[in-house]
């Protein structure tokens, strides 16, 4: 890593009981990356576009621990061990060979090896959970408890994954374990009220590895994902990807009222 490069991990401290994971809002790849990947992958198409933006003061207080790397430069919403996050269904990998429409995105013979992946799991993996682990402790310290908030977004329609059109908020808390019922409900109860959106719990995305390793509620860890469909807050699902303002604006109020919702029920969560 060179000096000019950014560090893996941004990390925002708040002193509030909600901690904001954004492992897929990076665009940064590192020069060897970037060599390897072919004009499609160079679109980058798969980032969580604007994410940061979207969030950013919702909740003061609330501590944000960003990803700065691509998610084709090592995925840190996988298993660090490769395992597929959705056996038996098409998805992408920890350093993924397709993107979300099963295309390549790699030059001809320049998918990474073993090695390299291994590497790059070491150099950005790695560093963003230390990280993440490392706040949640901290927050929990302070609180008794701490809920992570992971923070996704998706386009709406992508065949190769699922079918039909994706809700608006699509919550995931791995099946119900990975956070407490009242946090679960607290969350889907806002969504099915918000006018004018949809909503589904545990549907295509039950949450990805970070919310299955760190939701343990019975340690006062509790971890939730949206996943957001990317037509409540884009102009259109596809280059340049651009922030719509009006969108984003109608929605940022829902998301300010889960998070605060989410702060309000920490002192009820505490063991």
């Amino acid at each position: 890593m060179t000096q000019s490069d950014p560090a893996p991990v941004e990390v925002i401290r708040g002193d509030g009981p909600v901690v904001l994971g954004m492992p897929h809002t990076g665009t940064w790849l590192p020069q060897g990356t970037a060599a390897r990947l072919n004009a499609r992958g160079r679109l980058l198409a798969d980032t969580d576009w604007h994410i940061e933006r979207l969030y950013a003061g919702l909740l003061p207080g609330a501590t944000v621990v960003r990803a700065t790397f691509h998610r084709y430069v090592i995925d840190a919403n996988r298993p660090p061990s490769g395992e597929s996050l959705y056996p038996g269904q098409n998805t992408t990998g920890l350093c993924p060979a397709t993107d979300f429409d099963g295309h390549d995105i790699h030059a001809p013979g320049q998918a990474p090896d073993g090695a390299e992946v291994a590497r790059r799991a070491a150099r950005f993996h790695a560093p963003y959970h230390a990280a993440l682990a490392a706040e949640l402790e901290r927050v929990r310290a302070a609180h008794g408890v701490a809920i992570l908030y992971d923070c996704h977004s998706i386009r709406s329609r992508i065949p190769f994954l699922f079918a039909g059109t994706l809700p608006d908020f699509n919550i995931g808390t791995a099946g119900g374990t990975s956070c407490s019922p009242a946090v679960e409900a607290a969350i889907r109860d806002i969504c099915a009220a918000a006018p004018g959106y949809s909503h589904v719990l545990n549907g295509r995305f039950t949450g990805g590895w970070t919310t299955r390793h760190y939701g343990r509620p019975e340690e006062g860890l509790h971890a939730v994902q949206m996943e957001l469909a990317q037509s409540t807050h884009l102009a259109a699902e596809e280059a340049p990807f651009a922030y719509d303002p009006d969108r984003a604006g109608r929605l940022r109020p829902v998301l300010a009222a889960i998070l605060s919702t989410l702060a309000d029920l920490a002192p009820t969560l505490r063991r």
